[in-house]
């Protein structure tokens, strides 16, 4: 590894009402496209307006300002719309926005999470100030949770009792900056009864290994998000493999992106495995293939 691990994050700036410019990170886009023709969906939910065929399949359009609550666009601003095709939690989604600004690039270090004063149903996951706009960085999972509960729902996973009872005996530790992936998470391993801490952010991630390694109970596997504020995951791994005093854990990051190369980069910072969210029975294997890993 080099000794720095500096991950620039290129981000599409966009608006939905007004002048406010809010952002999403370029590696979750596929395609930038005029509002193209659409079908119309039979009781659909009321921010889906159709779906548009996007590389021969059908991909649900969302009018991103109705969805997180400002008034939908009018037959007059939809001439004029942008649909973003983005890649997420292994679904192709399209979103309409007003007005597409420009592509800049930010470190995530310079990126600050939201005030707590926002609530948990905020649909921001950070805020940056660039050429002295303040950026508000979307949060899609929570956006199509929203507009599709039901993907909030996943299948039961049957481990059998011996699994169970080996990632019981292992100190887990899982950190992401979306309130739906949080969620999803510690559902998944209150099913099993199995003990875990979460946090929301790379940084306070960071500080709690340390100071578990300290007190000699230190973190076992990590289940760590990509991009996050302050401290995003490539960096968490990078920190915590170059800090030779710190007790190593197994290292799984979970991210929304389906880009190859940002799994392949996770790699390249000393992570153990890469996965794409969410599927429960793989991360649940996963996690197993670290407890073994630890045991070795």
């Amino acid at each position: 590894m080099n000794k720095q691990s500096k991950q620039l994050q290129k981000l599409l700036l966009f608006q939905l009402a007004g002048h406010r410019l809010f952002g999403l990170g370029t590696l979750k886009i596929r395609e930038i496209m005029p509002l193209p023709h659409l079908t119309k969906l039979p009781s659909s939910q009321g921010a889906v307006i159709g779906t548009a065929t996007f590389r021969g399949a059908a991909v649900p359009i969302i009018d991103m300002a109705a969805a997180i609550g400002y008034p939908p666009l009018t037959g007059e601003e939809r001439a004029n719309a942008t649909v973003i095709v983005t890649d997420v939690n292994r679904t192709e989604i399209g979103f309409m926005v007003r007005n597409v600004q420009r592509i800049v690039e930010t470190d995530w270090k310079d990126v600050s999470p939201p005030p707590k004063a926002l609530g948990r149903n905020a649909f921001i996951t950070g805020l940056v100030t660039i050429d002295e706009d303040l950026i508000q960085l979307l949060d899609l999972e929570l956006l199509l949770a929203k507009v599709y509960p039901e993907s909030l729902s996943s299948k039961d996973v049957l481990l059998n009792d011996m699994e169970v009872e080996t990632l019981r005996g292992f100190s887990i530790l899982m950190v992401d900056d979306s309130v739906v992936a949080r969620k999803q998470l510690s559902v998944l391993l209150d099913s099993k009864n199995i003990d875990y801490q979460v946090t929301h952010n790379g940084n306070d991630a960071l500080e709690r290994m340390i100071n578990a390694s300290e007190q000699g109970n230190p973190v076992d596997i990590l289940v760590s998000d990509i991009e996050m504020p302050g401290l995003d995951g490539y960096e968490l791994a990078f920190q915590i493999r170059n800090n030779k005093s710190l007790h190593q854990p197994w290292i799984i990051l979970h991210s929304s992106l389906s880009s190859e190369m940002s799994l392949s980069y996770a790699e390249q910072v000393g992570a153990d495995r890469a996965l794409t969210k969410f599927d429960a029975h793989e991360l649940l294997h996963t996690m197993l293939d670290a407890a073994a890993g630890r045991k070795q």
